[in-house]
């Protein structure tokens, strides 16, 4: 037969943010009690008082903490250099025939300019571009006749430069992600190397994004 406590962790463990809350003492435990109720009582087809509830949670805290890995905490304090770049802009262009040779004639027509911010990622039914704006008009120029599903602008990135270990390291990008989200700001694009990781966002979120992504490893 399933118990209360064992009902209660399976429905703190499904929500990560509610987790992480739960840990770092910023949830009304009486209040969360409450509101999980109904939940607690389905899954044990039993009325359930919420002082169990509540037991259940101040026991099931402490547990959670030990389960987080302590290997996390060392991986993000090693970030690296933190790079901003301003004045970007932002282009999605449907796959075709033709979209990798307009990459390399457009690569080609920049030349080994440092100066300018430049990705490119392929997915299987559409290609993203991320560059300096700038660019804008040599890109528009190398692209026509390609099918453009979206343009942005206005858009600044961070660029975290990664120890070897991240992509050893279970739940690293999802503590980055997390610190993001809690701060409300929206991502644009996500671009990732084994060693790099840039978060495209509105210029209005640059100042922000960089404060958070500085400020992880004191978490």
């Amino acid at each position: 037969m399933v118990t209360i406590p064992q009902v209660v962790e399976k429905i703190i463990s499904t929500q990560p943010f509610l987790t992480e809350a739960l840990v770092e003492g910023l949830i009304n435990i009486s209040s969360l009690a409450r509101k999980i109720q109904s939940q607690v009582e389905q899954n044990v087809k039993k009325p359930v008082k919420i002082g169990a509830i509540i037991m259940a949670l101040n026991r099931l805290a402490p547990s959670l903490e030990v389960k987080i890995d302590p290997g996390l905490k060392e991986v993000i304090t090693n970030v690296g250099d933190i790079i901003v770049r301003s004045q970007l802009a932002d282009f999605t262009y449907k796959n075709s025939n033709t979209l990798i040779e307009k990459h390399t004639e457009l690569l080609k027509s920049i030349g080994p300019n440092q100066e300018f911010f430049y990705t490119m990622v392929q997915g299987v039914f559409e290609s993203n571009l991320v560059v300096s704006k700038s660019l804008k008009e040599k890109v528009e120029e190398t692209f026509a006749g390609e099918y453009l599903i979206s343009k942005s602008e206005s858009l600044s990135s961070v660029t975290l430069k990664l120890p070897s270990s991240n992509s050893q390291q279970l739940g690293f990008y999802y503590f980055i992600l997390k610190s993001i989200a809690w701060a409300g700001i929206n991502i644009q694009e996500v671009v990732s190397t084994t060693n790099e990781f840039t978060l495209v966002v509105n210029d209005v979120d640059i100042d922000k994004t960089f404060s958070v992504l500085k400020n992880m490893g004191n978490h």
